[in-house]
C-alpha cells in the first residue's frame, strides 16, 4: 500500500487546522482537569494552601528594574503573554491566508462574531448598569476555543470540518474583540515613558522583519523588552504578545522550488556519500549534509510558523492548565446561592447562555439574508445555532477579563461562579442540540 499518495489541494489547505483542532481538543481535556482540581482544592480542607500558594511573592530585579509579584500575577502578566502571543500569531495567519484572508471567507464569522460581543455585553450591562459590578461588561464577551473544540471532538467526525472552521474563524474574531476590550478599556494608569519605549520597541521589530531578520531568539529577546515595558506601561502586559505577533516574519527565505530543487540534490548526495545502513556519526559528508537539509528546512518555513508550531503545545498543555488551575478555584461554601443570585453572576449567566447565542445566530442570519455571506457547506441553521451555544463557553478570556475588572476578590469570586456556570450550561446545551442536529440526516 502506497502512504506516500499526494494530498489534494483541499487537504493541504485543510491539514493545518486538523492540526490545530486536535491540539485544541486535547488541552480542553487538561483544562477540564485543571479546573476540576482548582475546584476541589479551593473547597476542601487544603483550601487556605490554595490561595496561599497563589499569593506567594516572586522577586526578580533586573538591573534598575526591579518585578515583586504574587504568584498569581506573574502567571496572568506573564505567562499568559505566551497565550496571546500565539494568539496573535493565528489572527496573523487567519487574516494572510486563512479564513479572514478574503471578504467573502470572512463576513460570516466577523457578523457572527460582532454579535455574539454586543448582546453579552448589553445584557450585562442590564443587570448591573450604575452598581459595583458596572465594570464587568467585558465579561461575557469571551469564547474559549479550547473548550468548544474539546466538546466537538465528542461528537467525532461526525462534526463537518466547515462547521469547526466557522466555530474557529468566530473564537479568532472574538479575540480581536477582546484583546481590544482589554487594552482600550481595561488599562490603569498610563506612562507615557514605558508606552514610549514599547512604541520604539515595535518599530524596531517592524524593521527587522522588513529587513529580512529571521532568527527567532533576536525576536525572543525583543520580545521580552517589550513585555517588559508594557508591564510598567499601564496597559495591559499582554497586550504586548499580540503586539509582538503582528511582527513575525510571515514569508519564506525561499519559495517552493528552490526548496524542492535544494532537497532533492543533497538527498543526492546524501545517498552517494556512503553505504545503505551507514551511522551519519561516522561519516562527516553526510553529517554536513543532514545540517543542510535542517537549514534548507529552517528556509523554507517561516517565523511565524515555527514560533506558532513551536508554543501552540505549551500553551495547550501548560500555560492554559496552570492558568485555569491558579483562576478557577473559587470556594463556593453555604455562599452559592448567594454568589449565583447576585446581579453579576446573573449578568454573566445569561450573557453567556442567552446572548452569545441570540447575537451569535441573529447577526449571522442577518449577513446571510443580506448577501453579505453565505452559509457554509454541510451546515445548517439548527448546527449554527447549537456552534452559537457552544460559544457561550467563555471561561479562559472570560476568567482573565474577571481577574482586570474586579480588584475586589468577592466580586472576582462571584464572577467566577458566574463564569462557570454560564459556561457549563451553554456546553451541556450546545452540545445536546448540536448532537439532534447532527442525528438528523
Amino acid at each position: 500500500m502506497n502512504t506516500n499518495t499526494a494530498k489534494t489541494p483541499i487537504e493541504r489547505i485543510t491539514q493545518p487546522i486538523q492540526e490545530f483542532l486536535h491540539k485544541e481538543a486535547s488541552g480542553g481535556i487538561l483544562l477540564i482537569i485543571a479546573t476540576l482540581i482548582a475546584l476541589i482544592w479551593a473547597n476542601s480542607p487544603f483550601a487556605e494552601s490554595y490561595h496561599h500558594l497563589w499569593h506567594t511573592y516572586l522577586s526578580i530585579n533586573l538591573g534598575n528594574i526591579g518585578l515583586n509579584y504574587s504568584l498569581n500575577h506573574w502567571i496572568n502578566d506573564g505567562l499568559m503573554v505566551i497565550f496571546f502571543f500565539v494568539v496573535g500569531l493565528e489572527i496573523k495567519r487567519e487574516l494572510l491566508v486563512g479564513e479572514l484572508s478574503t471578504a467573502k471567507k470572512a463576513a460570516l464569522p466577523i457578523a457572527a462574531a460582532l454579535g455574539g460581543m454586543i448582546f453579552p455585553a448589553l445584557i450585562y450591562i442590564i443587570f448591573n448598569l450604575g452598581s459595583e459590578g458596572s465594570t464587568g461588561w467585558g465579561i461575557p464577551m469571551a469564547t474559549d476555543i479550547a473548550f468548544v473544540v474539546g466538546i466537538l471532538a465528542l461528537l467525532g467526525n461526525r462534526v463537518p470540518l466547515s462547521l469547526k472552521i466557522f466555530i474557529l474563524a468566530l473564537a479568532i474574531v472574538d479575540d480581536i474583540g477582546a484583546v481590544l476590550v482589554i487594552a482600550i478599556f481595561y488599562t490603569s494608569e498610563i506612562s507615557l515613558i514605558s508606552l514610549a519605549i514599547a512604541a520604539v520597541l515595535l518599530v524596531v521589530l517592524v524593521i527587522m522583519n522588513r529587513i529580512g531578520v529571521r532568527n527567532l531568539l533576536i525576536y525572543t529577546v525583543a520580545g521580552i523588552a517589550l513585555w517588559l515595558a508594557f508591564l510598567k506601561s499601564g496597559v495591559h502586559a499582554t497586550v504586548a504578545g499580540v503586539m509582538l505577533a503582528f511582527t513575525i516574519p510571515a514569508s519564506s527565505r525561499i519559495n517552493t522550488k528552490k526548496f524542492t530543487d535544494k532537497t532533492n540534490q543533497l538527498v543526492k548526495d546524501f545517498d552517494s556519500a556512503g553505504d545503505h545502513g551507514d551511522n551519519v556519526l561516522t561519516n562527516s559528508e553526510r553529517l554536513s549534509i543532514v545540517d543542510e537539509i535542517e537549514n534548507n528546512c529552517e528556509k523554507i518555513l517561516t517565523p511565524l510558523q515555527r514560533f506558532e508550531h513551536g508554543l501552540h503545545p505549551w500553551v495547550s498543555f501548560f500555560v492554559m492548565p496552570v492558568f485555569a488551575l491558579a483562576n478557577a478555584g473559587v470556594t463556593i461554601g453555604s455562599g452559592l446561592t448567594t454568589a449565583i443570585t447576585h446581579s453579576i453572576s446573573i449578568g454573566i449567566i445569561l450573557g453567556l447562555l442567552l446572548g452569545k447565542q441570540i447575537g451569535i445566530f441573529l447577526f449571522s442570519y442577518a449577513a446571510v439574508k443580506l448577501k453579505i455571506a453565505s452559509v457554509p457547506e454541510e451546515v445548517s441553521w439548527k448546527k449554527i445555532y447549537a456552534a452559537a451555544i457552544l460559544a457561550g463557553i467563555g471561561f479562559t478570556m472570560s476568567l482573565f477579563i474577571a481577574n482586570l475588572a474586579f480588584g475586589n476578590p468577592e466580586l472576582l469570586d462571584i464572577a467566577k461562579v458566574g463564569i462557570l456556570s454560564g459556561s457549563l450550561l451553554s456546553g451541556i446545551i450546545g452540545f445536546i442540540i448540536l448532537k439532534s442536529a447532527l442525528n438528523k440526516k
